[in-house]
C-alpha cells in the first residue's frame, strides 16, 4: 500500500516540519492549496494548485485521500469526509481526528458558530499557535506514520 501525506496548505502552519518527517519516512506528501506556496524542491513533495473558490482544495484532498494515507488539516468537515475514506487525520496542533471522535468535533464547530452568528459582539475564543502544538504535531505524525 502506498502511504501518503496530504497537506491542506494555504493556511498550514507546520508545512515544514510535515516535509522533515515524510523525507525520514520516505513517504510521498501532497500540498494542495489554491496558489501562493512556494514549490519545495524535495522530490518527495508534489505541489497541486487547485482552482481559486471556496474548498477546492479540500474537495481534491477528500477525493484523493483513502486507507493508508495521512491528512494534515484544521478543516473539521474536510476532517470527517477524510476519516470515512479511511484516511488518519492530524490537524496542526497534534490532535488526532478519528471515527470515535469526529462526530464530535463536528458537533462543536457547528455549535460555536452558531453561538457566534447568535452574538455579533462576541470576540475571539481561539487560542494561538504555540511551540508546544508544533512540537506535538511533529510527535504525532511521526507515530501515525510508523
Amino acid at each position: 500500500m502506498t502511504r501518503r501525506i496530504f497537506i491542506d496548505a494555504d493556511a498550514c502552519p507546520v508545512k515544514a516540519e510535515a516535509e522533515r518527517v515524510a523525507t525520514r519516512h520516505g513517504v510521498k506528501m501532497v500540498l494542495v492549496s489554491n496558489g501562493g506556496i512556494r514549490p519545495s524542491q524535495n522530490p518527495l513533495v508534489e505541489s497541486v494548485f487547485v482552482a481559486a473558490g471556496p474548498d477546492e482544495a479540500d474537495k481534491w484532498i477528500a477525493d484523493a485521500c483513502g486507507p493508508g494515507d495521512v491528512v494534515v488539516t484544521g478543516d473539521i468537515p474536510l476532517a470527517a469526509k477524510c476519516v470515512a475514506a479511511g484516511a488518519r487525520v492530524v490537524k496542526h496542533n497534534g490532535e488526532e481526528l478519528t471515527a470515535a471522535n469526529v462526530g464530535m468535533a463536528l458537533a462543536t464547530r457547528d455549535l460555536m458558530a452558531d453561538l457566534r452568528s447568535a452574538d455579533p459582539f462576541r470576540q475571539g475564543g481561539g487560542k494561538m499557535f504555540s511551540k508546544a502544538d508544533r512540537s506535538r504535531f511533529l510527535d504525532v505524525l511521526d507515530r501515525v506514520l510508523r
